[in-house]
Order: structure tokens, then sequence, then C-alpha cells
């Protein structure tokens, strides 16, 4: 089973002014994997809060994947990957293009998604947008790969090719 943290990047979910739709549909979806959530959290889009709690939730509880929805936009609140480039190891470029790809086919705003996606020693950390709709439409594309990808970063499994 993959152990699985979500983190909600929201000053007004952190505030409780709003309810956090799409971290509750992440820690759904989850079982799709298969994961179960180990932790959820909902922070202020602050970059230092993020990074500690990414940063917690990878060397302290040993996730195998944290899932992080909201601060992936323009707006000036918005430091969700930055918060996430702090605290990788390594960078994992094809799992935002996909995503952002398959969004594409659904608005031409995709474009403005900066969400980042890395590994912190042996967890995979993925950013993913605040709308709920936008969260189970990459999801959908990411979900499939998710269990291999975590399996050959831990050394669980090595081969990569399709027979």
């Amino acid at each position: 089973m993959i152990r699985v943290g979500v983190l909600t990047a929201s000053d007004k979910g952190s505030r409780g002014e709003r309810a956090d739709e799409s971290g509750k549909l992440i820690m759904e979806r989850v079982k799709e994997i298969p994961g179960e959530v180990a932790e959820y959290i909902v922070v202020p889009d602050d970059r230092e809060t993020i990074s500690e709690n990414l940063r917690r939730m990878a060397d302290e509880l040993e996730l195998h994947l944290i899932l992080t929805t909201g601060g992936t936009g323009m707006s000036p609140r918005d430091i969700t990957p930055e918060a996430t480039m702090d605290v990788i190891d390594r960078v994992v470029p094809g799992i935002p293009e996909a995503m952002r790809a398959k969004s594409l086919e659904v608005t031409n705003r995709a474009m403005l998604s900066r969400a980042a996606a890395g590994i912190r020693k042996r967890t995979l950390i993925v950013n993913m947008p605040g709308s709920k709709k936008a969260v189970d439409e990459c999801l959908d594309v990411i979900i499939p790969v998710l269990k291999h990808g975590i399996e050959i970063m831990r050394g669980e499994d090595g081969e990569c090719a399709r027979t």
C-alpha cells in the first residue's frame, strides 16, 4: 500500500473560510493507486510553511507520495511550486507536463499552471491546481503511472520497459 500525504495550500481554507473540496477529492481518489492517506493538512499560502510540511512528511513520516493542491497559478500568493523546489532533490518534469497537456484539451488556461513535481529522498511530490475539476482531470492522467513510478523510485521494481 502506498502511503500518501495530502497538502492543501489555501489561505482561506487554512482559516476555515472555504471548504477544501480538492483535498477531499484527492483523499478519495488515492484509493485507486492503491494508496492510503497517512496525513492530510490545510496550510496557508506561505512558502516556508509549505516547505516545512513537505520536508516533515517526506523525512519524518517517510511517505511514499505527497500530493498538493492549490497555489500553482500566477497570483502573488501562489508559491507551492517554489516551496516544492526548495525541498526536492530531483525534478520529475514529465508529470506536470502530462497534466498540463491533458488539461489543455479542456481549457487553454491550463498553460498558466506552474505545477511542479520531484523527488525528495524516497518521496514523490506532485503539485496540482486548486480547482476540484482540474485536480480530477490531473489525477486521471497520473494515477495509472504513480504506483509503478513509486516502485521504481524506491528500488522495488527495476523495469520500465513494456513488453
